[in-house]
C-alpha cells in the first residue's frame, strides 16, 4: 500500500536535505513546524516515485498516505501529501471530503491549507457541484482554516467562478478581523477581478 512507502519517501527526502536550510524554513513559518531543509525543487524530484505509486491507488489509499504524511513531524511531508492529492484529485469524490476536511484541520497553516483549498477541494467541487453545499457550511465554520478553504476553493475557476457565491462568502466574513480570512477574501477577489474587474469594484 502507498502509505507503507512513507519510509522510502523519508529516505529520499533525507538524501537531499540540507540541515543548514532548516532553521530559515522554520522561521518563515513562524517556527510552527520542523523542517528537514529540503528546497521545493529537490523535494519535487525526491517525491516523484512516491506520487507515481498513486496512479493505481484507491481513494482510501491516497487519503491513508496523505494522513501518514500529515503525521510526520517535518513539514516537507505535508507538502508531499498535498501534492499527492493534487496529482490524483480526479480519483477523489464526495465520499472523501470528510477525510480531506480532517487534513485541513490538522496542523493547519496557510501553506498546506491553500494548496488543498485551491487545487484539491476546488477541483472536487468543480467535478461534483453538489459539494457546493459543503462549502456553504464551511464558510460559517468557527475554524478559520475551514472558512478560508471555502473562500479560496474557486481560486482557479476564472470564468467558471460562481461570483454571487464568492461575494456572499466575502460578505459573510467581512466583519471578521481574522488576518487569514481577510487575506483570503482579498486574494479571491483579486483573482476574480482578472475575469470581471467591474463586478469586483
Amino acid at each position: 500500500m502507498l502509505a507503507e512507502r512513507v519510509d522510502e519517501l523519508r529516505a529520499a527526502l533525507d538524501a537531499v536535505a540540507d540541515p543548514d536550510r532548516a532553521p530559515a524554513m522554520a522561521a518563515y513559518m513562524r517556527h510552527r513546524f520542523r523542517f528537514l531543509g529540503v528546497a521545493a525543487p529537490a523535494r519535487k524530484r525526491a517525491q516523484r516515485s512516491f506520487i507515481a505509486f498513486g496512479r493505481d491507488a484507491r481513494p482510501a489509499e491516497l487519503l491513508d498516505a496523505a494522513h501518514v504524511c500529515w503525521a510526520q513531524p517535518e513539514r516537507e511531508f505535508q507538502y508531499v501529501g498535498a501534492d499527492l492529492l493534487r496529482r490524483w484529485v480526479d480519483q477523489l469524490g464526495a465520499a472523501d471530503l470528510d477525510r480531506l476536511e480532517t487534513l485541513i484541520r490538522t496542523r493547519p497553516w496557510w501553506d498546506t491549507v491553500d494548496a488543498l483549498a485551491a487545487h484539491v477541494v476546488g477541483a472536487m467541487v468543480r467535478a461534483d457541484p453538489e459539494l457546493v453545499a459543503a462549502m456553504d457550511r464551511w464558510i460559517d465554520d468557527d475554524d478559520i482554516w475551514i472558512a478560508r478553504t471555502a473562500i479560496l476553493h474557486q481560486l482557479t475557476f476564472r470564468e467558471r467562478t460562481d461570483a454571487a457565491r464568492l461575494f456572499d462568502y466575502v460578505d459573510r466574513r467581512c466583519a471578521d478581523q481574522e488576518f487569514f480570512l481577510r487575506k483570503a477574501s482579498g486574494w479571491a477577489l483579486r483573482e476574480y477581478a482578472k475575469v470581471d474587474a467591474d463586478a469586483v469594484r
